[in-house]
């Protein structure tokens, strides 16, 4: 059986004010492979590791844990005084009482009870442990980067600018994600564009980037350093190796739909390009919704295309690619709004969401910048906001806040107030 050390720190009052760690030390001090048990105030301190070191040392123990804070805090530096005494650091566990345990109790008695237990699993953990050896491995020097919004972006950026390799993997035809779909940005009110366009282009235009736009990640193998990784690439109908961009076959297109760019409020093309600063600015053909390939007629836009880019033949495409590290910055999906019938969401028109608010306030939106009603086009007399829509309501949504609508809100109702002077002047 091991020799286990236990060493249960207070962290000042943290955990003390809040765990009886004299009854925690009386109810280990015989539980199986605990050779020693003892306390200390701040373990972390420079008595307290002398104090591991010295146990480890005298008493010969084969593994010891620490009762303390989270790992994330002191991990390396317990594993680190372990290791200077002869102890294999991996040897070393933390029984993480303060984040986990004191700080989310105000009752002592249940906090002590459940203090105990999650000593007694590292215990058993340690028990079990192995001593392990750091091993070197050679690291592909490339990086994934999944998600390809304004994180994405930046991430690809500063791991090309540091001289790596780097695959921007993003699912719609344009790079860019949520904030391009912003009218202006929070709290200089800078149009988004301006801050957006410049970094689209200098990813599609940087040596070190690939990009893959209309294109997900399917699969991701191996271990950190060497990871191997499967990437669908999506038909795009297009050659864009002969298309030049000059959108007439968007022009000439018949067949219209729903624009997701523009949260439903407009209609694009079967054949598209995804917004106007999209990067790379070639279209894509979308075949569920294209004539041709749902009736088998039409191609218009095979025959409007001077230099033969319209290609129907294209199937998916895998594409195997080996990289040392992953980024994913996936972004975010908004809170449907028909979780929230009691505002009317997705019964009435008029109740929108925010970014759907931005789409109208962007000079590119669907009515260009004009503040119009969804339901009808017209200039509406009020504007309501409801703040934590979703949130703080443990009963029907989200018991957490959101933590950010509020500063949504007080830039959406500045940019109103722009908007609004606008109308005033118009009506006048």
């Amino acid at each position: 059986m091991k020799k286990i050390g236990v060493f249960v720190c207070h962290c000042g009052i943290n955990i003390s004010s809040t765990v009886n760690i004299e009854e925690v030390k009386k109810a280990l001090k015989s539980y199986p492979g605990v050779k020693f048990i003892t306390d200390y105030k701040y373990m972390c301190s420079e008595p307290g590791q002398t104090l591991l070191k010295r146990k480890i040392k005298e008493l010969n123990l084969d593994g010891v844990v620490i009762a303390a804070c989270s790992p994330k805090l002191h991990e390396q530096t317990f594993r680190h005084a372990s290791e200077l005494v002869g102890l294999n650091p991996f040897m070393c566990e933390i029984a993480n009482i303060r984040e986990q345990c004191s700080w989310v109790h105000d009752n002592k008695k249940e906090a002590t009870e459940k203090a105990k237990l999650i000593i007694k699993s590292i215990i058993e953990k340690t028990v079990l442990d192995e001593g392990l050896k750091p091993i070197e491995v050679s690291v592909t020097k490339k990086a994934l980067v999944i998600g390809g919004g304004i994180a994405g972006i930046q991430s690809a950026l500063n791991i090309a600018n540091s001289g790596y390799e780097v695959i921007l993997v993003e699912k719609n035809p344009s790079i860019g994600g949520r904030m391009a779909q912003l009218s202006e940005t929070f709290p200089t009110l800078d149009c988004s564009q301006c801050i957006l366009t410049p970094k689209m282009v200098e990813v599609a235009q940087h040596p070190k980037i690939k990009l893959m736009t209309y294109s997900e990640v399917l699969e991701v193998g191996g271990f950190v350093g060497n990871f191997e990784v499967k990437i669908k690439k999506k038909p795009k109908y297009v050659d864009y190796d002969k298309c030049t961009g000059c959108g007439l076959c968007v022009e000439k297109c018949p067949a219209l739909v729903p624009d997701e760019f523009n949260m439903f409020l407009s209609k694009r093309k079967a054949i598209y390009t995804q917004f106007p600063q999209a990067v790379p600015n070639k279209p894509v053909l979308d075949s569920e919704n294209c004539i041709y390939f749902k009736k088998g007629k039409c191609r218009i836009c095979e025959k409007v295309c001077t230099v033969d880019a319209i290609d129907y033949s294209q199937k998916d495409e895998i594409v195997e690619e080996k990289v040392g590290a992953i980024v994913v910055a996936t972004g975010y999906q908004l809170y449907s709004l028909g979780n929230l019938k009691e505002f009317g969401g997705g019964k009435i028109k008029d109740v929108i969401d925010g970014l759907t608010f931005e789409r109208i306030l962007s000079a590119n939106g669907p009515t260009g910048g004009e503040v119009r009603r969804p339901s009808d086009g017209k200039i509406p007399r009020e504007i309501v906001f409801i703040k934590c829509a979703g949130s703080r309501d443990e009963k029907n949504h989200n018991a957490y806040c959101s933590r950010f609508c509020c500063m949504y809100t007080t830039k959406h109702a500045s940019l109103l107030e722009g908007k609004s002077c606008q109308i005033i002047r118009r009506r006048r």
